[in-house]
């Protein structure tokens, strides 16, 4: 069984970011209120030692009893320094430890100062220390230390803490939970991605994702089913290209050696059966010769190899003469061959050649499929764009089949491949070049009614990209 690497880390990581989370919250809850009573026990404590010397300084004789009582209800212990400097506890109160009287202490409150201290016992145990003297007109006469005990302080915030600690643990573990729950939803997906691709790699392009969401994942998951449509795509379309390939090489070739073999052996019994089999030749070698040089554009645009000769040109001169070159395959069909030329249009920068090559294919394609009506070439020059289309009355493209047709090895009518012909590789090559003279191609369809395809060249990029030569 598989270890989920990915929920693994994503769960550890959560898990690692939780713990910071809740030892920081702890620690900053714990020193929030250990400083709040700390803060209150200091200030209560200054105002009994304040309050207890300005008892002891009205030198009334019911003063100690009033401070024994307070002391008593205030929960504090204090403590007499003579002139002397010698500790004395209230009447009745037993010797307790007195550890924390340090000498400078002492010094200090007998010269008119006051001390304030924390310290703690042998047991552990906290208390402070409050020391104010007391002043018998403009002399420092005595002082009283006042010690409050942190014991009930302390045993609170302790009692906090377990509850922190206790928190926290169910906090963390309910967060363990539903981090492991998340860690595998969100990670599942994933995990199926990489399945799939897996899948991929060898070969299988026909499964797919189901996806239900709609974030990253989702998308993801969408590109994931959208390439593996493709690679679908292109090795149907390889296989239908080399079986058509195969066919379409391995008919001329037979007419070829059936004819030239006749011709040979001298079986031929006039002239006139002669030249009809030298025109099949001919005619069949023409056709080897197109297939041959659409499979060499194809070889050097896979390898980017193809170098433009970029010159100003006028694209009615290539069109008449393009025209000019499959005049007798529209008459033969009993086409008619109809062009629409504006007058003025802008010259373009383009390759005289491979603008030929483009719209010979588009023409020989429209001849190709259409029985009957009309093939149209018009030119339209506009401010911002020269528009060149070619329009026919055939027999159209599936609307469904219209976003794949410039794919290599794609044909559309599969099962008429060879009543066509052609390779597939015809409108590739045509989408290829009128990129690469900075043109867009686009094409609408609609069955039973015709097919145009619309060559745009806009002026503004064709000057930009001169000005920056």
């Amino acid at each position: 069984m598989s270890i989920n690497r990915i929920g693994l880390k994503l769960g550890a990581a959560v898990i690692v970011l939780m713990i910071v989370i809740l030892v920081s919250s702890g620690l900053a809850v714990d020193r929030l209120f250990t400083n709040f009573y700390d803060a209150q026990m200091k200030d209560n404590t200054q105002e009994i030692a304040a309050h207890f010397a300005t008892m002891a300084e009205s030198n009334d004789t019911s003063s100690q009893s009033m401070i024994r009582a307070f002391a008593k209800f205030s929960d504090v212990k204090v403590f007499w320094l003579n002139d002397e400097g010698r500790i004395l506890t209230l009447p009745r109160e037993k010797q307790p430890n007195l550890s924390f009287i340090r000498s400078r202490d002492t010094r200090r409150l007998l010269s008119g100062h006051s001390v304030a201290f924390q310290n703690h016992d042998v047991h552990g145990n906290r208390f402070y220390v409050v020391g104010k003297p007391i002043q018998i007109g403009e002399t420092t006469g005595s002082a009283i230390y006042i010690v409050s005990s942190m014991k009930k302080i302390d045993d609170s915030l302790q009692r906090l803490r377990n509850l922190l600690v206790l928190s926290g643990l169910g906090a963390f573990f309910l967060a363990l939970g539903m981090i492991l729950i998340m860690s595998k939803l969100l990670s599942r997906p994933l995990l199926r991605m990489q399945q799939m691709t897996d899948k991929m790699a060898k070969g299988n392009w026909d499964t797919r994702l189901q996806v239900g969401s709609r974030d990253e994942i989702g998308m993801l998951g969408h590109s994931i089913n959208d390439l593996a449509a493709s690679l679908q795509r292109y090795r149907d379309t390889r296989r239908a290209f080399f079986s058509n390939i195969s066919h379409e090489l391995r008919t001329p070739v037979t007419y070829l050696q059936g004819y030239a073999k006749v011709l040979t052996d001298g079986l031929v019994d006039s002239d006139k059966e002669k030249k009809q089999y030298l025109s099949i030749i001919y005619q069949e070698s023409v056709r080897l010769e197109h297939l041959i040089n659409d499979l060499f554009d194809l070889s050097k645009m896979e390898e980017g190899q193809i170098k433009l000769n970029m010159e100003w040109m006028d694209l009615k001169i290539t069109i008449k003469t393009t025209v000019q070159k499959v005049k007798l395959k529209a008459e033969s069909k009993r086409l008619s061959l109809q062009l629409d030329l504006q007058d003025q249009v802008p010259l373009i920068r383009g390759d005289r050649k491979r603008m030929e090559q483009v719209l010979l294919n588009l023409l020989e394609n429209a001849i190709r499929y259409t029985e009957k009506g009309s093939v149209l070439v018009r030119l339209t020059g506009k401010k911002e764009a020269t528009v060149l289309s070619v329009s026919d009355t055939g027999i159209g493209i599936p609307k469904e089949e219209l976003p794949y047709i410039f794919e290599r090895f794609y044909r559309v009518e599969k099962s008429r491949a060879r009543e066509y012909g052609g390779t597939g590789l015809g409108l590739s090559i045509v989408k290829k070049y009128v990129e690469m003279q900075d043109g867009t191609v686009r094409v609408d369809s609609q069955m039973g009614v015709g097919t145009t395809f619309t060559l745009i060249f806009t002026h503004e990029k064709k000057q930009r990209r001169d000005g920056m030569k």
